[in-house]
């Protein structure tokens, strides 16, 4: 390779979840060698860890048409597009055989620790954009290595940093002494030891995404069988018409029917809903349990357990030393944030996005898919895809296929308007009910409660 010629070089991909497996496929098929690496042990490690919950979205939506392309001459065949997978569907019938293909274009136990240009920090200017970036990776097993990349894709998502309890976006007083208590995942109900856990307690659900419909629709079936579970939901906000969706409008019928299952468990007694509570402080009690305490002074009563559902935040520390231009309210890049800001957008209305709106002032480093939304909870696995389609081709020098970005999303039915909510969108989840967290992490888990059910 001559002195500054990065073309040789591979385009480094950190994350083979859903949209970084997506975006290997799109280099592959545009002639570029693309170098995945994923810091879980094996492809999809995030989605695996909520293989238990059901999407919202359906086969239809999440199978990238390049992965598809590239799946095809090995026998696989799409799912039937009108079925909604659970985590664990998409990892064993698309992830994991689409990482296959791949080959050993994908390492995992590879944790990227740091991204920067080859001998310059983010302060020099000389020269700068001449240089491959340096990537600097830990092994599982200890060891380190140092790589050089013409490109880099951050496809590392958000799922390993989720919000806090406490309502002013830091830890609660006492949040991390009670850390026994707390859990920040939906729960998987059907392990034994999970459900001995929250079985005939009371458990505190902070949060008003459809996170959180799923974990109240899931305690409200387990108090069927185990009599004394009960919720108390902890919200931010009032509950107004759009709290829990848009019901048999949304034009993804799961998501719907996930806010009517939350409505029911309210509505039928097996959730408690206490709105306006913004917790400050988390207090342990002489038995053991604890009380959250809000900023007004307010206490709930005691809970054996917490599940808060705050949504995810971005971890920007591994490209600290690259030059981003990032939204200061979201963490998105600036040319997107306008664009998904939740204070206007839902997950349906979000414009259709590309290379555009993706770049920085650093050429050929790009933030996508959950990470690229920063703290924005509106993102839906084909945006993502249309986002990678899109990078790769601006890579391969194709710049009118680049900027050619077309989507459609499904409305939710409720969403969609500035003055929407009453109240400034917190990292509890914009649009109450609507879509507070994307369809692509953990956010519906089977089918809705029955209306009516005893608890």
């Amino acid at each position: 390779m001559r002195e500054n010629d990065t073309t040789s070089l591979p385009c480094v991909i950190i994350g083979a979840g859903p949209i970084g497996l997506a975006a290997a496929a799109h280099l592959v098929e545009r002639g570029l060698e693309p170098l995945v690496l994923e810091a879980g042990p094996a492809a999809g490690s995030a989605v695996r860890d909520w293989s238990h919950v059901r999407l919202f979205s359906t086969w239809a939506e999440v199978v990238d048409p390049a992965a598809e392309r590239l799946l095809a001459p090995t026998g696989w065949v799409r799912p039937d597009g009108t079925g909604c997978p659970t985590g664990g569907d998409w990892v064993t019938r698309y992830l994991q055989p689409l990482a296959d293909a791949l080959g050993d274009r994908v390492r995992c136990g590879a944790r990227v620790t740091g991204v920067s240009r080859a001998g310059r920090d983010r302060v020099v200017d000389a020269d700068r954009e001449r240089q491959p970036f340096t990537v600097h990776i830990a092994y599982a097993d200890g060891r380190a290595e140092r790589i050089l990349a013409r490109a880099v894709v951050d496809a590392s998502g958000t799922w390993a940093t989720p919000g806090p309890a406490g309502g002013d976006g830091l830890p609660a007083l006492g949040e991390k002494a009670a850390a026994d208590r707390f859990t920040y995942r939906v729960p998987d109900l059907k392990d034994p030891a999970v459900r001995a856990r929250y079985a005939g307690r009371r458990t505190a659900v902070i949060g008003s995404g459809a996170s959180a419909f799923t974990a109240l629709a899931s305690l409200a079936a387990l108090a069927q069988d185990e009599p004394g579970t009960h919720a108390v939901w902890i919200l931010r906000r009032g509950i107004g018409g759009a709290t829990f969706g848009g019901g048999e409008a949304d034009q993804l019928p799961a998501r719907g029917a996930l806010g009517l299952a939350a409505k029911a468990a309210v509505d039928d007694g097996c959730a408690e809903a206490v709105t306006g509570f913004r917790t400050q402080a988390v207090e342990r009690v002489e038995d053991g349990r604890v009380v959250l305490v809000a900023d007004d002074g307010r206490r709930s009563v005691p809970v054996d357990e917490v599940i808060a559902l705050t949504g995810f935040r971005p971890d920007l520390s591994l490209v600290d030393e690259l030059r981003l231009a990032l939204d200061e309210r979201l963490r998105a890049p600036v040319g997107l944030a306008p664009l998904i800001d939740p204070n206007v957008h839902s997950c349906g209305t979000v414009y259709p996005h590309g290379v555009r709106e993706l770049s920085h002032p650093e050429p050929d480093v790009y933030l996508v898919g959950m990470k690229s939304y920063g703290r924005a909870p509106t993102f839906l696995a084909m945006t993502g895809y249309e986002q990678v389609r899109s990078i790769a081709a601006a890579l391969a020098g194709d710049q009118l296929a680049a900027e050619k970005v077309e989507l459609t999303l499904p409305e939710t039915g409720v969403c969609g308007g500035a003055g929407l909510f009453d109240e400034p969108v917190t990292d509890e989840g914009a649009g109450a009910g609507c879509c507070a967290v994307p369809s692509t992490v953990p956010i519906g888990a089977g089918g809705p409660m029955p209306s009516g059910a005893g608890c």
